[in-house]
């Protein structure tokens, strides 16, 4: 019988982990903290964090220069922080019934609610910090990338397939990369008042300051999403079921790998199509290849639907995310060396 469908490890509330039998039931806060944000699993971060940089790269022809580099390195990582907060708060009477997610430490008791709101607030609030440092027209594209960010946990419970939702959410670094870069000038906070009716033209950049290779870009990284987020819902899709959550992985049913291969084809097809007007397009689709091989590899991890092939797909995916951001890197260095001389 496949793992999938065996007999899911639940928990009932009265064999729940205890609190002073938790690993972490002695540790100091900031090492609960940390572990509220997987700070020991980058992998989260990472899959946010190539698109974005992506993005950048393309927004600004090449290097960005280190301010940009810094605010939206330090922004993906505080966000999805954030993010991991605001999710566990949300799912903690699911979390509780579900062994890989029993100890989790709002589940758990060690983080109280208050408290993990607080700690995600203080992380959004640095983000935030940050891109007050761009333009208006960044600022304008933060608001509703924090309005899905806090939807997210709660699709699960409405939309058949809110790994969607997830992929709106993870994409917004890429329309932000492009009005930071191509938005307009710095917005100056000291300033604000002298510059009130000259705003309104700096926010309508939000949207006149994105190509249509930045829509690409984000389409393709949606279909990325839908494929790996897809994996991760399919390591958990007895347990989902028993609980209720509404997954891609059980909207899908029999059709869940044809569908993630499916997904990982329309990312790469999508991002060489946003790429097609690039002088070194061909040297992009050299790194195709490599792409393949890597979605292959997928393939025969989780063609089985065993649960740890189905988990190790989906935290092997930031190197296919690195892969295309470095050949994005890659063409630009070309560019640059053939220009020179």
């Amino acid at each position: 019988m496949s793992p999938l469908n065996s007999s899911p490890q639940l928990h009932t509330p009265s064999d729940a982990p205890c609190v002073s039998a938790h690993p972490l039931a002695q540790a100091p806060r900031w090492v609960l903290y940390l572990n509220l944000i997987r700070w020991d699993r980058p992998a989260g971060w990472l899959l946010l964090l190539w698109p974005t940089l992506a993005a950048l790269w393309l927004a600004a022809g090449g290097w960005p220069g280190w301010h940009l580099l810094l605010v939206f390195v330090l922004g993906t990582i505080l966000m999805r922080s954030a993010g991991c907060c605001i999710n566990d708060v949300a799912d903690r009477h699911f979390d509780r019934h579900v062994k890989r997610t029993a100890l989790r430490p709002i589940t758990s008791g060690l983080v109280s609610v208050p408290e993990a709101l607080g700690v995600g607030a203080v992380l959004a609030l640095l983000a935030l910090a940050l891109v007050l440092t761009t333009n208006l027209a960044t600022i304008a594209w933060a608001v509703p990338a924090l309005l899905v960010t806090v939807a997210y946990p709660y699709a699960k419970r409405l939309v058949s397939m809110p790994q969607a939702v997830l992929g709106v959410a993870f994409s917004f670094g890429i329309p932000m990369a492009f009005t930071a870069v191509q938005g307009g000038p710095m917005w100056e906070l000291w300033d604000v008042a002298s510059r009130t009716t000259a705003a309104l033209p700096h926010v309508l950049t939000a949207w006149y300051a994105i190509p249509n290779t930045a829509w690409l870009l984000l389409l393709g990284n949606l279909c990325w999403v839908l494929a790996y987020d897809t994996e991760y819902a399919m390591v958990d899709r007895d347990d989902d079921l028993q609980i209720g959550m509404k997954t891609s992985a059980i909207t899908l049913g029999r059709w869940d790998v044809a569908a993630v291969m499916a997904f990982y084809v329309g990312f790469v097809f999508l991002w060489d199509m946003a790429l097609v007007d690039q002088p070194w397009w061909l040297a992009f689709l050299g790194f195709n290849v490599l792409a393949l091989v890597q979605i292959l590899w997928h393939y025969s991890l989780i063609h089985h639907r065993d649960r740890d092939g189905c988990f190790r797909a989906f935290r092997a995916n930031h190197w296919l995310g690195f892969t295309l951001f470095a050949a994005i890197v890659f063409g630009f260095l070309i560019k640059k060396t053939f220009t020179l001389s």
